[in-house]
């Protein structure tokens, strides 16, 4: 490769030991690896961080399994070269079959995955896609019934740091790096491969000259290339980044929304889009509840608004989500109850529902919508579990009122 190229493209991986991070796809054990070995490979998709091997993974395996490598970026192809690449199944280079690389496949609409599907079945094209996005929301069930998901995942520091050090005494045998900075490196990068290798490329243009003329780079050289949200979030172990995680939801849940805006800002800022989303989204469940139904419908709305911005737009929707979460009345009532029954299951309790609610005749059960007030009194629980409470109403307006109603019902009943 042209010494031209980024040197994240010059020091990729030909290999699976060399790929950073990934055992459990690529490691001595891993699933890829095995399939990979037994020469025959599904279409598969990749979905993962940016910079964590997806580009990488692909061209070794088609590498490995004989077949003929094209790549397209979904952002701008076109069917056209969808076609163009099925014809190269027509030379002598694609008797084998090809293999398409089809990064960011979530920006190809309905029509254009449809299009996939004819050479998938053939067997003329065997597809890996890679996204950033759940393909299980961007990807049509059609084309994802036929392929294989496998999640990639944020490349671990110590990984990246390993990786580095053989890149720098490849490329740059005469550059003194320090240790310190090796680990400012990894650590900066965030998880993402591809971006290590690029700050110790312009680390080594930057280098500082000792006085014995010989390049170095320093710790202090590396975070001055790394912006500062970015060196305050993500450490070694990435105990920080989930310490902001966990100060947002314990902000939230104590109904303190300055705090929860802080937190947010921090993690937002330091680019990551994704753990915040999902952080809100279980928030929403777990700590406002039954106290304000509403509330995972509303985050939802603006967690999807958010990814459909992207940073640095997203921040507007998810601060709404986070004072809105903050100020909202709480309730853990759902999430205890859950707990409990979890308890029971695995305690071995209530293996089996009363008859009457057993197919296919139910013999014995009464319907609800034939009584007043749409409730009638029967047994659901299993026997074992006969007058067993899990769920008990929350002190908030909503549950209270809740319980007031069936409290009438019940007592109507009586009568």
């Amino acid at each position: 490769m042209s010494r031209l190229s980024p040197l994240a493209d010059r020091a990729r991986p030909e290999s699976f030991d060399d790929i950073a991070g990934q055992t459990h796809l690529f490691g001595e054990k891993g699933i890829l690896r095995r399939i990979v070995s037994r020469g025959v490979i599904p279409s598969m998709i990749f979905y993962g961080p940016p910079g964590c091997g997806k580009t990488t993974a692909a061209s070794i395996i088609a590498s490995k399994c004989g077949k003929t490598l094209h790549k397209l970026n979904a952002t701008t192809a076109s069917l056209q070269d969808i076609r163009d690449v099925a014809k190269d199944t027509e030379s002598m280079f694609g008797t084998d079959g090809v293999v398409l690389y089809l990064d960011e496949i979530q920006y190809f609409n309905k029509k254009q995955q449809q299009s996939l599907l004819e050479y998938l079945e053939d067997g003329r094209i065997t597809l890996i896609a890679s996204t950033t996005e759940n393909p299980y929301y961007y990807i049509y069930d059609a084309l994802l019934s036929r392929c294989s998901v496998f999640e990639f995942k944020h490349v671990d520091a110590k990984d990246i740091e390993k990786r580095v050090r053989q890149v720098a005494e490849r490329e740059f045998p005469e550059l003194t790096i320090t240790d310190d900075a090796f680990s400012a490196i990894a650590d900066s990068a965030g998880g993402d491969m591809r971006r290590a290798i690029t700050m110790l490329e312009v680390a080594e243009g930057a280098a500082d000259i000792d006085k014995d003329n010989n390049a170095v780079i320093t710790k202090e050289l590396i975070y001055s290339l790394t912006p500062s949200s970015v060196q305050s979030n993500f450490d070694r172990d990435g105990d920080v980044h989930y310490d902001l995680l966990s100060g947002l939801q314990k902000s939230i849940r104590g109904s303190d929304p300055d705090a929860a805006v802080f937190y947010l800002a921090r993690l937002l800022e330091g680019g990551d889009l994704i753990s915040p989303c999902r952080r809100l989204m279980v928030i929403a469940s777990e700590d406002i509840g039954a106290a304000y139904p509403m509330a995972p419908v509303i985050v939802k709305a603006c967690v999807d608004t958010a990814r459909e911005l992207g940073l640095p737009e997203a921040r507007i929707p998810l601060v709404n989500a986070a004072v809105i979460l903050a100020t909202a009345p709480k309730s853990n009532s759902a999430y205890n109850a859950y707990a409990a029954a979890e308890a029971d299951i695995h305690a071995g309790k209530g293996s089996e529902p009363p008859l009457h609610l057993r197919s296919p005749l139910f013999k014995g059960y009464k319907y609800p919508h034939d009584y007043p007030g749409h409730w009638v009194d029967q047994q659901y629980l299993p026997n074992d579990l006969v007058g067993r409470k899990y769920y008990d109403y929350g002190e908030n307006k909503t549950e209270q009122a809740a319980k007031v109603y069936f409290e009438k019902i019940k007592e109507f009943h009586k009568k």
